[in-house]
């Protein structure tokens, strides 16, 4: 364990070619930016000299207080200690002498937090653990003190052992000791740290807090309600600080970055969180280019050094380009099976379906060559390709989705075509500025969102076409998941008040605060959010986004642990001035909500 947390602290990637190490501020002062790494002394200020993981034949002789949890016991004769840095073989002492210090470490159950004190001893010839970065050593203990016992475990705190994610949610606190937790959220810290350092130190950043209270915000994903004392005012929390940090380009802040809390009351979706973090960013007096070219150097600034070298540039495909090729916006492009158009090949064929739809306007004929398929498909396997299709059939997503389930069959008969170790980065651009509503395909609705300006090549077509606008919007996709998105905002209060009212027939008044800021000399400007969550996940290789937050929801968006949400006596509700609308299947809870609580007998 040693081994990873070392990479972690000393060896996250500087890219390649310079980097100004003296930025000079408004003030004429100068910070000096040190290149040196070192260690953090991890046992400053508390009880132990040393951490379990890293001690070595090097500290052989010295006097050590060591902390930690039991993670096993042998024989009574030895047990491993393990804290957040790694493990270290304990030896328990046989001499009478040593009766009380035995009995505490004989005694105590696996789990039990213990502070022993003794001295760092070589193991015998012979009994070295090369698969232990401690494997050479072992503590000879003097003294022991038992801090805590701990009672019998809903499971054991191995990563080998399986555990159902309901149990693991319940008890997060324990599966927080796990070996794999404690990577991911240590490299998620790193990592944030890095990017504060690249934002900040080295190009002027200013990491401001935006409030999480605030008020409805037109289109985008639904938002979490939250009730006030006056009555009938809600504040809603913000889906982002996107108003925020346009408004602080307004008032001249130039260049913002902050760790956002955001909130989307989105349902169930398992590749989604109600809360969530991102990595939010704005510029003023910025273009595209700009953009793509700050997340690129941010990401390999912060890329941790035991993964391949991000290279930049990244490469970008038009969405119309994505759509063609992967039939995606998303496109994973780690492998090939592009999608091909073979109308030609059909334009004089008898076969009616095809003439069909060739006879459609934009029809087309279209195919994925599955390399290897023949060797490596199996009968039932084409015909649960066939099935796939079939069950898509008239999407426009069709071919993306059939090209991932046919991934997804090679590679479960044992041909990798998706590397976890391989990263691979793409700019989409030139997305639709509107799209149609889906449940009123007359109106139209925001691709990205309201403030995106659109392409400058297709402004005049804002006022006669506007299906048919592009945007300055930009996507950031890593291996098929979208992992950033941002645009160049509309800075004209103008153009930003004939978007919303009269293409997507918003009501302007709940934005006045906004188009009145952009009419007192609004800068151009532009930014984007990486997701912090999700780039973690795809970082670590975790199978979902849950195992790199410390204290995430459940599927269904609840808290296993604490069981939130929760239910509120009316007593509780009557100073909000609302009260709860219970369902006929809720009747028996709302009766034992205004029943008054006894104690246990």
């Amino acid at each position: 364990m040693f081994c990873w947390l070392s990479r972690l602290y000393l060896g996250f990637s500087t890219p390649t070619g310079r980097i100004t190490h003296l930025i000079r501020s408004s003030l004429s002062r100068t910070l000096v930016l040190t290149s040196q790494r070192r260690i953090p002394e991890f046992s400053s200020f508390v009880a132990r000299t040393n951490t379990c993981g890293e001690l070595r034949s090097s500290h052989v002789g010295q006097e050590v207080t060591l902390c930690g949890w039991i993670q096993y016991r042998r024989q009574n004769i030895f047990l491993v200690l393990r804290d957040f840095h790694g493990l270290v073989q304990v030896v328990i002492p046989q001499e009478e002498s040593t009766a009380s210090v035995r009995k505490i470490l004989c005694e105590a159950p696996v789990e039990s937090v213990v502070q022993v004190s003794g001295t760092v001893i070589s193991r015998p010839p012979g009994q070295e653990n090369p698969k232990m970065p401690t494997g050479e050593i072992e503590i000879k203990v003097k003294t022991a003190e038992l801090l805590n016992s701990c009672k019998k475990l809903p499971f054991e705190i191995k990563d080998f052992v399986k555990k159902t994610e309901a149990l693991r949610l319940q008890y997060r606190y324990l599966d927080l000791r796990s070996f794999q937790m404690q990577y991911n959220l240590r490299l998620r810290s790193q990592m944030v740290m890095k990017m504060r350092e690249y934002l900040c130190n080295l190009h002027g950043f200013v990491d401001i807090e935006t409030p999480t209270l605030f008020k409805r915000t037109p289109g985008g994903a639904k938002e979490f309600v939250i009730p006030s004392r006056e009555p009938g005012k809600f504040y809603c929390l913000p889906q982002s600080p996107q108003q925020f940090k346009q408004l602080l380009m307004v008032g001249g802040l130039d260049r913002y970055f902050q760790v956002a809390r955001c909130y989307r009351d989105e349902g169930s979706r398992p590749d989604r969180q109600p809360e969530f973090t991102q990595i939010d960013i704005e510029m003023s007096f910025v273009d595209q280019t700009g953009i793509r070219s700050l997340i690129e150097g941010l990401l390999q600034y912060s890329w941790p050094i035991d993964k391949d070298p991000v290279v930049v540039p990244f490469p970008s495909l038009t969405f119309a380009e994505a759509l063609a090729s992967y039939g995606t916006d998303k496109p994973d492009t780690r492998f090939g099976m592009k999608i091909i158009d073979i109308s030609d090949l059909f334009r004089n064929t008898e076969v009616g379906f095809l003439q069909d739809a060739l006879s459609k306007p934009q029809g087309a004929v279209k195919a994925i060559r599955v390399s290897e398929g023949t060797k490596y498909l199996k009968r039932k396997d084409i015909d649960s390709i066939r099935k796939f299709a079939a069950d898509h059939f008239n999407q426009c997503s069709a071919l993306g989705k059939l090209r991932l389930e046919c991934a997804d069959l090679l590679e479960a008969r044992g041909l990798v075509l998706r590397d976890p170790a391989l990263f691979s980065f793409l700019w989409v651009v030139d997305f639709p500025l509107f799209l149609p509503k889906e449940e009123n395909p007359g109106e139209l609705e925001s691709a990205h969102h309201p403030f995106t300006a659109p392409h400058p090549s297709d402004l005049q077509l804002l006022y006669t076409e506007p299906e048919k606008v592009r945007s300055q919007h930009y996507d950031l996709v890593l291996n098929g998941s979208e992992i950033g998105g941002g645009s160049i905002r509309i800075h004209d209060a103008e153009l930003q008040r004939y978007v919303l009212a009269t293409l997507l027939k918003e009501d302007v008044n709940l934005l006045s605060h906004l188009l009145q800021a952009l009419d007192f000399g609004a800068p151009p400007h532009g930014g984007i959010a990486l997701g912090l969550d999700r780039l973690i996940c795809l970082v670590t290789g975790a199978p979902s986004i849950r195992d790199v937050i410390a204290f995430p929801k459940s599927f269904r968006g609840h808290d296993l642990m604490s069981n939130a949400p929760d239910s509120l006596p009316p007593e509780e509700l009557k100073p909000y001035h609302i009260q709860v609308s219970w369902p006929a299947d809720s009747e028996a809870e709302k009766s034992s909500l205004n029943q008054p609580s006894h104690p246990e007998s």
